[in-house]
């Protein structure tokens, strides 16, 4: 059952990258650049890491694959509130 679940997670963050893939190429906007390189990071390290490790989110590669992420989605936001001024 974890598995299915850490699968559907992991899919489901490869999706949104796509979605924000797509608005990015519509609007050229960076913000969408950035939402989708931290949804392919979450989803590709959601996949990869379950597979070599299982289940043990002690892990210190799943919390700095996150913190780079959540670091992208942080750029993101001030680089949009910084151009708009």
């Amino acid at each position: 059952m974890n598995a299915i679940l850490v699968g559907a997670i992991g899919t489901l963050s490869l999706v949104a990258a796509l979605v924000f893939l797509h608005y990015w190429k519509s609007t050229r906007d960076r913000f969408f650049l950035f939402f989708s390189l931290s949804f392919l990071l979450e989803g590709v390290n959601r996949i990869a890491i379950y597979e070599s490790v299982g289940l043990n989110e002690d892990a210190p590669g799943y919390y700095l694959v996150r913190l780079v992420a959540y670091g992208l989605i942080l750029a993101a936001i001030v680089d949009k509130n910084r151009r708009s001024r």
